[in-house]
């Protein structure tokens, strides 16, 4: 599995013109790709293409008429320009290719067959475009606009990113042209050739618009596809009416049937292995968050799946007919994110494709994280700060690592949102919550919440938690803020409590739950231990001091953890001081716990 290999960060892409040949019927490809670009720096002399060693390049043409001196080699083709570039000119040069595309990640150039019949198809995310086209692979640049042309056997249909423009058939050929007129990353370039079955759909506005939606189906599958595709109108009403209108309204959208197990989010045509509710739901999606504004970095390939398995459940809360579903959707995702006690949010490991589209974290935790964001900022602050994010300047038609959210979330929101991010983007686990109460003769009740961690990585998960509190047929529902571990609130009630219900609507990612009727224990009475942490970052030696323990003289074991949840420096003193040496410590952030009788105090530390 291949990321970007060539040294491309001296020029801008502008535009591809892509003129191919293929036959489903064979594996196989050759044609041309056309690239205007301009040089980022002055004395440009040679540019870099990423493209698969398992293709041979023929031939470099400058301007259509002069032949350059070219290396291929380690899947990178460097082209030795006639004349250096200065910062901002803009040139051009067309690369001619063939060969059998190698196969990598989920099938970047497949050929195979439906109902005996053949079809070829592309799915490049991650790192597989440079596997069937010459292009720049990049998650920081891309093209302003594109065409496709494919030549293939008159018998089939091409499917393509934006519009087509034209078809035309010369000796038993049919060339199918499709432009596309909108900012594109190189891996959301695709097309697919078959015999499809072609019709379209209609979907009308509220703003007065209208879209057209192109499906290219297998023939087989033609009535089925067509009693599926008419529900994505009341998506696509959906999206525009929670965030910004369709992205690319005006071009199409598009499905087209391919063999792959699921679907593939190709900007402005779908690819989709069937049309079933949920599929559509989650690749339109994708048009706003990973086509319109895709991740910068597939550290933060969330900012793409987070957002697609959110809105997907969306669609169960608001269109008619679907919101069964919804509490469905809460129970089973936080059930499953919460099955195991680690992971992130955030991917560290960009060559782990697996763990870049692990189903648990990247989708479903990812999902849960927006949710919580909505709870946490109201639904104003929310879906306003989702709109300034797709309309930025920075972001809109361009790259965004989670950052710039978070920068759209704060200014909407007013609050400071590093914390979230740092617990719940880049921390590890969820937390679990030990809930006590008791209610005096004056209906004043006393509440008291403690907080355990599923993962060393994170100290505390600080969240606005909701309880419903029930009693004489009446109920309540009072939100707390819960800053600390222990922390006891005072909650005045009109009414006799006869039981609490923690987070009815299910907002707060968390399991293993308790709650109990009557005083907290011995135990958990005794003053909660301040934990001192100096210096806090530290690169040589840390300070560790805390209250001493009045209930038992046994001793205490002060633990430092790593973001895996290892545990690099392990103390145990009857003092209530210690000192923990850093100096054979990477860089990076580490979790100080102190445990004895009273429990456990978690403190995050940076070390420099």
């Amino acid at each position: 599995m291949r990321s970007s290999n060539a040294q491309s960060n001296n020029y801008n892409v502008h535009y591809y013109r892509l003129e191919l040949n293929t036959d489903p019927a064979v594996r196989y490809i050759s044609g041309s790709v056309t690239t205007y670009f301009s040089a980022i720096l002055d004395n440009v002399n040679t540019i870099e293409f990423d493209v698969s060693d398992s293709l041979t390049v023929s031939q470099v043409l400058y301007h259509n008429n002069q032949t350059l001196s070219f290396l291929q080699s380690n899947n990178v083709l460097s082209i030795n320009l006639p004349n250096a570039l200065n910062q901002q000119q803009l040139d051009s040069v067309t690369v001619s290719y063939s060969g059998v595309p190698f196969d990598s990640g989920f099938g970047s150039f497949v050929q195979s067959t439906h109902n005996d019949v053949p079809i070829i198809w592309t799915l490049s995310e991650p790192y597989g475009a440079s596997d069937w086209w010459v292009c720049k692979q990049s998650l920081a640049d891309k093209a302003d606009s594109l065409d496709v042309l494919i030549t293939t056997p008159e018998a089939y249909k091409v499917a393509s990113n934006g519009l087509l423009v034209a078809e035309t058939t010369s000796n038993g050929n049919t060339t199918y042209h499709w432009q596309h007129r909108y900012p594109i990353a190189t891996y959301l370039v695709a097309f697919a050739v078959t015999n499809y079955a072609v019709y379209t759909e209609q979907v009308n506005f509220s703003g007065g618009y209208e879209l057209p939606v192109l499906n290219y189906v297998y023939p087989e599958n033609l009535e089925s596809a067509q009693n599926g595709t008419p529900a994505l109108a009341n998506m696509l009403r959906l999206y525009d009416s929670l965030t910004i209108p369709y992205p690319f309204l005006a071009e199409k959208y598009g499905h087209a049937q391919f063999g792959w197990g699921g679907g593939m989010e190709h900007q402005t045509m779908g690819f989709m292995t069937n049309f079933s509710f949920d599929l559509m739901a989650h690749e339109l999606a994708h048009q706003w968050f990973g086509d319109k504004v895709t991740c910068g970095g597939w550290q933060d390939i969330w900012l793409n799946e987070g957002f697609a398995t959110y809105f997907n459940a969306l669609c169960y809360q608001y269109i008619d007919g679907q919101q069964q579903y919804w509490s469905i959707w809460k129970n089973q995702t936080i059930n499953n994110v919460a099955s195991q006690p680690d992971g992130s949010v955030f991917v560290d490991d960009t060559t782990d494709i697996n763990r870049l589209f692990n189903g648990r974290l990247t989708y479903r935790k990812g999902a849960l994280l927006l949710h919580m964001l909505r709870w946490k900022l109201g639904d104003e602050a929310f879906f306003g700060g989702l709109r300034n994010y797709l309309n930025s300047p920075e972001t809109a038609y361009n790259f965004a690592r989670t950052s710039n959210l978070q920068h759209h979330l704060e200014m909407a929101s007013g609050q400071d949102l590093t914390a979230f991010f740092d617990q719940w983007l880049y921390g590890q686990g969820h937390p679990l919550y030990q809930i006590y109460w008791q209610q005096a003769a004056n209906n004043e009740l006393t509440l008291t919440i403690n907080q355990t961690q599923s993962h060393p990585s994170v100290a505390f998960f600080a969240m606005p938690l909701p309880l419903r509190f029930w009693g004489n047929g009446v109920d309540t529902t009072v939100v707390v803020e819960h800053l600390f571990s222990g922390q006891a609130f005072g909650i005045n009630l009109p009414f006799v409590v006869d039981s609490i219900q923690f987070d009815p609507e299910r907002w707060i990612l968390c399991a293993n739950t308790t709650i109990t009727n009557g005083a907290v224990g011995i135990e958990n009475e005794t003053i909660q231990s301040s934990l001192n942490i100096y210096p806090n970052p530290a690169n040589q030696q840390l300070y560790v001091q805390w209250t001493p323990n009045r209930i038992s003289q046994n001793p205490t074991e002060i633990n430092l953890y790593d973001t895996s949840g290892r545990c690099v420096s392990h103390l145990t003193t009857t003092n209530n001081t210690a000192t923990i040496n850093l100096q054979q410590l990477p860089a990076g952030i580490y979790v100080c716990e102190k445990r004895d009788s009273t429990g456990i105090v978690k403190q995050k530390v940076v070390v420099f």
